[in-house]
């Protein structure tokens, strides 16, 4: 196939997390560039939403949430009524699949790597996510390859492709949180269980390497975290501003924005600071397949910190991991001040 084919409605399938989603949009601005005319409809977690929102080149948000509520029956009027030439199943679900299958979407793209797509999807492809040596966000462009696009952005690029470029505005209330003659750093330090995780006691130590005089400091979490969090938060200095579970997404996406660093774990405001070009450090483990080579933040100021030690000793127990806490927190110090710009 050529990338010329008589589409007019696209719709991309991914229901899984903010970070995953985030690194399919790529897959949205290379689509826009190969077929400019075409709709792009973006299925997705109520929660994702607002980070999809952002995104210039998604025409229409469907809320994977609600569709799947519905009877089979009143699913398949709705799926159908989007009139979508092409699915592309960038997270595989079974039941989407055989929805999309019963409406008769013309072209339905997936991988060979789940039983289920080998009835559903008639525009199979090959991939193996787990071995290869590409970034998450190339690995999804891989999936437009039976739409005659074979294009594989570098890491460079995908920041332009994803157009995270419809960022809400700041409420003035959060707006007056941040410093106007400081440089404004969020740390998040969980990821809620789903990567490797810096110590709390690491965090404290770049704390005290970033000198109030220079840094505002905030720590931001969900609510559920918030509580976890509320010990450790009184041992820090007074400077630093718990900001945890005070934002809706969308608020903390505007608030992201407009700050000048974000630290964290492989976590959903990591990838979103990145898109954002705000300073996204990121901290991994050097393991597959939870390493930077493939999960690592993409933007013009994003930047993933590991180390050389392979991550074997801990596989058994995730929230034990050494690796990851051999990421000196003067390593992130340093990372930070090699951007700095005095405001």
């Amino acid at each position: 196939m050529s990338a010329n084919l008589a589409i007019k409605r696209i719709l991309i399938s991914r229901t899984d997390a903010i970070g995953d989603v985030i690194l399919t949009l790529p897959l949205c601005g290379l689509l826009k560039k190969y077929y400019p005319a075409a709709q792009l409809l973006f299925l997705g977690r109520s929660y994702t939403q607002p980070v999809i929102n952002c995104c210039e080149y998604v025409d229409e948000f469907v809320n994977a949430d609600k569709l799947l509520k519905q009877p089979k029956k009143q699913a398949l009027i709705e799926l159908a009524g989007l009139n979508a030439d092409v699915i592309i199943h960038v997270f595989p679900h079974k039941e989407i699949a055989r929805l999309a299958k019963q409406i008769g979407i013309k072209y339905r793209i997936g991988t060979t790597n789940r039983i289920f797509h080998w009835s559903t999807v008639n525009k199979l492809v090959r991939l193996s996510r787990k071995n290869s040596s590409l970034h998450e966000s190339q690995l999804n462009c891989k999936l437009l390859e039976p739409l005659g696009i074979y294009e594989i952005p570098s890491l460079q690029e995908m920041s332009v492709y994803t157009g995270f470029s419809k960022i809400p505005a700041l409420p003035e209330n959060s707006a007056k949180l941040l410093s106007n003659n400081k440089i404004n750093v969020i740390l998040h330090p969980k990821s809620n269980a789903s990567a490797r995780e810096w110590s709390l006691d690491n965090y404290k130590k770049l704390i005290d390497l970033l000198s109030p005089e220079y840094y505002q400091v905030f720590i931001s979490g969900t609510d559920t975290e918030k509580t976890g969090l509320s010990d450790w938060i009184k041992t820090l200095p007074a400077t630093v501003i718990d900001v945890s579970g005070r934002f809706s997404l969308k608020e903390f996406i505007a608030f992201i924005s407009q700050a000048d660093y974000l630290v964290a774990a492989s976590t959903g405001p990591l990838h979103i600071a990145a898109a954002a070009k705000v300073g996204a450090i990121g901290l991994f483990p050097n393991i597959r397949p939870m390493h930077p080579g493939r999960w690592k933040p993409i933007g013009p100021k994003a930047f993933a910190l590991s180390t050389d030690k392979k991550c074997s000793d801990c596989r058994k127990n995730p929230q034990q991991c050494h690796c990851i806490n051999e990421i000196s927190p003067a390593g992130v110090a340093d990372r930070m001040k090699a951007w700095r710009t005095i405001k």
